[in-house]
């Protein structure tokens, strides 16, 4: 029975990661030993579970029913033994969290570098990722987003103020180029992309001023995956960015960037913690969420 619970479990990560390799990193074992429990609980149950090429792997349709059946129970199977953990006098844990590039640098990773040497026991695994990750299927602990894109099934907690975004450009696109003034303007000028990796699309432009909202496509030479990318690239004077404010504010006042549109930038909620309900009673969960709570003033 054990074997059987160990083998399942080694499936369950296969089936999900969609690699032998990941799943082998996940459970600290090697890619061959773990391809040999595949096999082996394939011969027992008489039925091949995973389909497998050079290039990928997949549940075949008993595999897809293994999983819908097992991964569930397993994960409660997990989140009980993780509370019973959560019983002792040091809280301890690993927790698995996903967010934009941006979230990470400004508010997380701050927070755990005088969070965590408070609890030598917590381990905080940051996954940096534009795209809406489902925290369910993808077996994250809870996800950072801006207030108006988190479920409603979710607990959220504000851990950060409001925020605005700026349109800029490098002095030296604005010597050869006319400066926007309205979001309509923007058909004229060579935008900086930024693509999202949920659906492959590009990042839409959010703009609103006296209750008008509008959503701009823009086009240009360059597609960045980072606002990281796209602040570089502005400085380059390869176009116009649409950034974080916080992130172009320095290159403002250094006088390496220009912004435009200003008015067209009204603030919205900023970013927020969330987590499913089953993880509410977690300790570490919850001693981090107090670390991070928003607390204006």
């Amino acid at each position: 029975m054990r074997r059987d619970i160990q083998d399942l479990v080694a499936f369950v990560a296969v089936a999900r990661d969609r690699s032998f390799t990941r799943a082998a990193a996940r459970l600290g074992t090697s890619q061959s030993a773990l391809s040999h429990t595949i096999r082996g609980l394939e011969a027992r149950l008489g039925i091949r579970l995973l389909t497998r090429t050079t290039r990928s792997v997949a549940p075949t349709e008993a595999g897809e029913r293994l999983l819908a059946q097992v991964a569930p129970r397993l994960d409660e199977i997990e989140s009980e033994v993780d509370a019973l953990r959560d019983l002792r006098e040091k809280p301890a844990g690993n927790l698995r969290i996903t967010m934009a590039e941006h979230a990470a640098n400004t508010i997380i990773w701050p927070a755990l570098a005088t969070f965590l040497p408070d609890y030598p026991d917590i381990s905080v695994e940051v996954s940096v990722n534009y795209g809406l990750v489902d925290i369910v299927s993808e077996r994250f602990d809870a996800g950072v987003r801006l207030g108006e894109q988190v479920a409603r099934d979710m607990i959220a907690v504000r851990i950060g103020p409001d925020m605005r975004m700026a349109v800029v450009a490098a002095p030296s696109y604005f010597a050869r180029k006319k400066r926007p003034q309205k979001p309509e303007d923007l058909t004229d000028h060579n935008c900086i992309n930024l693509r999202l990796p949920t659906h492959g699309s590009l990042a839409v432009w959010d703009f609103e001023k006296n209750g008008r909202e509008l959503k701009v496509r823009v086009e240009g030479q360059v597609v960045a995956t980072s606002a990281s990318q796209m602040l570089f690239a502005a400085l380059k004077g390869m176009g116009l960015a649409w950034l974080p404010e916080d992130v172009a504010l320095p290159h403002i006042e250094a006088g390496d960037l220009v912004r435009v549109m200003e008015k067209w930038c009204a603030p919205f909620p900023g970013y927020h913690l969330y987590y499913p309900n089953r993880l509410q009673g977690s300790a570490a969960l919850s001693l981090l969420v107090e670390a991070l709570r928003y607390r204006p003033g």
